[in-house]
């Protein structure tokens, strides 16, 4: 297996696989091949820096309340496995001192570790814990705090600036104050034409289209909640230096209508549901035949198909199309149906490269909604993610340069609090919360959306963690499905 660059990282792990920030989540990913791992550190009561990405423990551990009041005996009894599947029942919380012991991947090599610092307080904390080891490791102390950046290389550490999208302010912060490392969301080097003085990186790459982009750039490295999409991708452009083609499969959203269920031979599919006619587009980008088969894989929900598996042979940038019937889906947004594709090259000496005999890669099938909001404030009705679940809604509304959330009708959550995405920023309020406007809005045509997920979190009346959406992509990031599409009017 090659490896970086680009560098891969496991985001919190192999989060998909294991419950994230957990070792047996930082082993996974080690155990794929990637190049190491990336993880968040919060402290507890007692000072100890703990993997956790959150301020409290609730989401992820049988624990409540926040992490920085619980002590040192107190963590290391919580439970943090359960909450992702039953068989990793068990799995501790663990210590930083217990995440820096995992030093090598797969292959023999050094495993690099970027340490998201959470709380600036921890810098002193982690640099001892890292002056203290006995094996060789390649770090970065990343954060989105420029004060924490400074105060790491004051230690002596390799640090990393975290943002969403790159600045020229940020760009001559790293230069001028020789800082290791810079990182954005994905897309985010786009408008970035000037030169960096440091390693440029990526975080949260997920998707098949940024996956790519990452690897051809080259970035320096990246973090991804999909390990294996991403070491297929970057083998993919090892063996296809020239190809400049989109993503080889090419699959369109499934616009999810507004909230109903779907009920079809006794089957109830519940709110996050549909039924579409879609085709998906495949290509060869080598430079010689293969047969393509493609599969769908689910993850969860109730789906009818038809047009799937089905096997194509592709001359050398040939493309084809495939016609495909899906109807279903689940009560809550989670992890959406994929499309695999395995290309499997044909009879020929040295067809690969070496590379085995075939690849396999994949494509979300991703359930969406879309928004249009123009100066108006909208109603937006949460799903019912249960049977039985009493109507719920908040109210979006455009003010000035922002976008402002306010719960309306609370519905089954007691004390509800407000979340807001826009683009790869979430914010949590009170009983409201705003988010500025991108900065170029205007450049946007009318064609273009953002990413965009609504909803509250507050407790049921068993003090249970509830959670209501208008869409999926919200708690950011893992197993809550895509993002929906803002698309706002100009007035």
């Amino acid at each position: 297996m090659t490896s970086g660059p680009p560098w891969i990282l496991g985001h919190r792990g192999s989060p998909t696989e294991a419950p994230e920030n957990t070792l047996v989540s930082l082993r996974r990913a080690l155990d794929l091949g990637l190049d190491g791992v990336e993880y968040d550190l919060q402290p507890c009561a007692t000072g100890e820096p703990v993997l956790l990405h959150d301020e409290t423990l609730d989401r992820t551990t049988d624990g409540s309340g926040p992490v920085r009041t619980a002590t040192l005996p107190e963590i290391t009894g919580l439970e943090a496995g359960s909450w992702f599947d039953p068989s990793f029942r068990g799995e501790p919380l663990p210590l930083l001192e217990e995440a820096l012991e995992l030093g090598r991947n797969s292959n023999g090599d050094v495993a690099m570790h970027m340490i998201e610092l959470k709380d600036p307080t921890l810098v002193s904390e982690v640099a001892r814990e890292l002056r203290s080891l006995s094996h060789p490791l390649s770090v970065r102390i990343a954060s989105f705090h420029r004060s924490v950046c400074l105060e790491a290389r004051d230690l002596g550490l390799e640090t990393m600036l975290i943002a969403t999208r790159a600045t020229e302010s940020d760009r001559v912060f790293v230069r001028d104050e020789r800082i290791s490392a810079y990182a954005t969301a994905p897309g985010g080097w786009e408008a970035s034409a000037a030169p960096w003085s440091c390693e440029q990186w990526s975080w949260a790459v997920d998707h098949p289209e940024d996956l790519l982009d990452a690897c051809r750039r080259p970035l320096f490295g990246f973090n991804t909640n999909r390990p294996r999409r991403a070491l297929a991708t970057r083998e993919l452009v090892r063996m296809t230096p020239e190809d400049d083609g989109p993503f080889p499969l090419r699959v369109p959203l499934l616009e999810v209508p507004e909230p109903h269920v779907i009920e079809r031979g006794g089957a109830v599919h519940g709110e996050w549901s549909g039924s579409w006619n879609i085709r998906l587009q495949v290509r060869n980008p080598f430079g010689f035949g293969v047969r393509a088969a493609l599969a769908l894989q689910l993850h969860g929900g109730a789906f009818q198909v038809a047009g799937l598996p089905v096997l194509l042979r592709l001359r050398p940038g040939e493309r084809a199309e495939v016609p495909l019937s899906i109807e279903g889906g689940s009560w809550s947004p989670g992890n959406d149906p994929v499309i695999q594709v395995w290309f499997e090259w044909e009879a020929g000496p040295g067809r690969a490269g070496g590379a085995g005999t075939g690849l396999l890669l994949d494509h979300p099938l991703e359930r969406v909604r879309s928004l249009h909001l123009g100066e108006g404030a909208l109603r937006l009705p949460m799903l019912r993610e249960h049977p039985g679940a009493p109507p719920a809604s908040a109210v979006l509304e455009r003010k000035g340069d922002a976008l402002v959330l306010s719960v309306e009708d609370p519905g089954d959550v007691a004390d509800a609090r407000a979340i807001l995405r826009l683009g790869h920023v979430v914010r949590v309020g009170g009983h409201g919360v705003r988010i500025p406007l991108p900065a170029d809005l205007e450049s946007l045509d009318a064609n273009r959306s953002l990413l965009f997920s609504a909803g509250f979190e507050g407790r049921s009346s068993e003090g249970e963690r509830v959670l209501r959406r208008w869409c999926g992509g919200l708690p950011y990031g893992l197993r809550s499905g895509a993002p929906g599409r803002l698309f706002l009017r100009r007035s």
